[in-house]
């Protein structure tokens, strides 16, 4: 198989653990991500994780307030540059955010690292999302 075509798989593992994130359960996000202090992410519920704790936390939170959601990524772009690999494309979907219907729309920019035979996400990058940010702000 292609260094592509295994990141393409690693890419459905994560938008499927998004998937259950955002209807209640961030677990099996934590087989998706490498657990070092050195991973990051800026969500579209704004601020920067730094570290494999804080990027879990940060998902955790979204899941207590997620409900009925679905998102997929579109106009996916994977580019190689040894044992890093960049993903980019856009994000669709929807979900209940603390009951609230939030329509999801995002450009997305994932990284990802081979590590022990395995690509895990180091990094994910999504415009901040106005609409989400009035939920959790509200709360």
């Amino acid at each position: 198989m292609s260094t592509e075509n295994e990141v393409r798989k690693a890419s459905e593992k994560f938008y499927a653990a998004l998937n259950r994130m955002l209807n209640g359960d961030a677990g099996p996000l934590a087989d998706i991500w490498l657990h070092s202090p050195t991973v990051t992410a800026m969500h579209p519920i704004g601020g920067r994780e730094i570290g494999w704790d804080a990027v879990r936390a940060s998902f955790e939170k979204v899941a207590q307030l997620a409900s009925k959601g679905k998102v997929e990524l579109r106009d996916q772009i994977i580019r190689v540059a040894g044992d890093v690999v960049f993903e980019t494309g856009v994000e669709h979907g929807q979900v209940k955010l603390a009951e609230q219907q939030v329509t999801i729309e995002h450009r997305a920019t994932n990284i990802y690292q081979r590590e022990g035979g395995a690509w895990k996400m180091i990094h994910h990058h999504t415009d901040t999302s106005p609409a989400m940010l009035d939920v959790i702000n509200g709360l």
